[in-house]
C-alpha cells in the first residue's frame, strides 16, 4: 500500500480554503468531526492532533507528538463540534426557510 499523502498544507487533516484560512477535520468511522477554521496551518494541525489524541489514534497519525495527556490535548484545542449528515440536512433546511422568509418580505 502506498504511503498516505499529507496534502498541500503539509499536515494531516488540514485543507486550505479559498479565503486563505485553513480548516481541520478528522473522521471517526462514518462521523466527521469539524474542528474549525484557523488562520494558520500550525493552529489547525494542533487542533487535529488534539482530536486524534482524544480518539485514541496511534502516534503515527498525529501531526505533533508532544501531546501525552488529556489535559494537554484540552489546552491545545477545545473539544471538536460534531458534524454529521443529519447536522448538514438541518443546516440546509434552515437555509431554505431563511431564503423563503426573505423572499416573502
Amino acid at each position: 500500500m502506498p504511503p498516505r499523502r499529507w496534502g498541500s498544507s503539509g499536515y494531516r487533516g488540514i485543507r486550505e480554503r479559498p479565503n486563505g484560512w485553513y480548516s481541520a477535520e478528522i473522521r471517526s468511522g462514518n462521523v466527521r468531526l469539524g474542528l474549525g477554521s484557523f488562520r494558520s496551518t500550525y493552529k489547525a494541525a494542533r487542533a487535529y492532533g488534539a482530536a486524534a489524541w482524544h480518539l485514541e489514534r496511534p502516534q503515527s497519525q498525529m501531526n505533533f507528538w508532544d501531546v501525552f495527556t488529556r489535559e494537554q490535548a484540552q489546552r491545545v484545542a477545545p473539544p471538536p463540534r460534531l458534524i454529521t449528515d443529519m447536522d448538514c440536512a438541518d443546516h440546509a433546511r434552515r437555509q431554505r426557510r431563511l431564503l423563503i422568509a426573505e423572499e416573502d418580505e
